[in-house]
């Protein structure tokens, strides 16, 4: 399929069994993926942050990004993550995700090494260079402690290569100036969608085109009635729905990401609560807020 970077796309937890490897749990994984295509999620993005990548060997990686394209079917399409600190560990991995069938690339920018902006564009062509599927940008300075600014984003759009940027800065100006510089360039193609679910409709009335959301793993119905609201001119009513998921929000993120995404799953019975060290499974309190937050919003009786 052609892809275009538009809607609501979930970033997928990984499930994994309460075992001592904390192994896979692809059963867990194919449920997942139906329960977010009956919840009209608009895409599927496959081994990114909140999917704990990092944790995964290849051969899991591989499997957990195959098996969301095959689960998938075609129905919506699937992105893997596939960044990583080092542009040869990245290109090994975009190769490795194209190799199985995905229809693009998120990538983040590179994590620990802090390069400068010029490194920054010769990493992210470097990657293009290497395969041709196409690629979206990831922004999230608060975990890579590097900053992808506005006019490194908009020189990247200068390249068809690249179809979007996933901001996750939390800066409602900074996703303004890239929406603004993408504009003057003229690439209607280009995707800017937000990457804080607390900030998905305020980027969405700046021209963001949606989310790569977190939320929407126990609420899918939900986080992407937000964008068909704000699209169909509901905008009104698309505020009072950010507004009715800002405390399920917090709870999502009061402890590290996907540790209580990873629960509210669970509380849904879908999986285990189960994270891979450093991470660790969610306290009781936030266990508790997040029975409450589910019960207020009707996902769980």
């Amino acid at each position: 399929m052609t892809f275009r970077l538009e809607g609501t796309m979930t970033a997928l937890v990984t499930p994994m069994r309460d075992d001592a490897d904390r192994s896979l749990d692809l059963p867990a994984l194919a449920r997942l993926v139906e329960q977010q295509i009956a919840g009209g999620i608009e895409g599927l993005v496959a081994c990114g942050t909140t999917g704990e990548a990092v944790t995964l060997s290849d051969e899991e990686y591989a499997l957990v990004v195959g098996g969301v394209v095959k689960l998938a079917h075609g129905r919506v399409p699937v992105v893997a993550g596939a960044g990583s600190n080092s542009t040869a560990k990245t290109i090994a991995n975009a190769r490795l995700a194209e190799s199985l069938g995905v229809d693009a690339l998120l990538v983040v920018t590179p994590y620990y090494n802090k390069p400068t902006q010029a490194g920054l564009l010769a990493h992210f062509r470097a990657v293009a260079d290497a395969v041709k599927t196409p690629i979206i940008l990831y922004n999230v300075p608060g975990r890579t402690g590097c900053n992808l600014l506005p006019a490194t984003a908009a020189e990247l759009a200068k390249d068809p290569r690249f179809v979007g940027v996933k901001e996750a800065s939390g800066s409602l100006d900074q996703v303004q100036e890239i929406v603004g510089r993408v504009a003057a360039l003229g690439r209607e193609d280009f995707g800017v969608v937000s990457g804080e679910d607390g900030l998905n409709v305020p980027i969405y009335s700046v021209g963001g085109r949606g989310a790569i959301s977190v939320a929407s793993n126990p609420a899918p119905t939900l986080t992407t009635a937000l964008y068909r609201l704000f699209r169909a001119g509901r905008t009104a009513e698309a505020g009072r729905g950010q507004v009715a998921l800002h405390g399920f929000i917090k709870t999502l993120f009061s402890e590290p990401n996907p540790q209580p995404a990873k629960m509210a799953m669970h509380l849904l019975g879908l999986m285990e609560p189960v994270t891979r060290l450093p991470l660790l499974t969610a306290l009781p309190a936030t266990t508790e807020q997040l029975r409450k937050d589910m019960k207020a919003l009707g996902l769980l009786a």
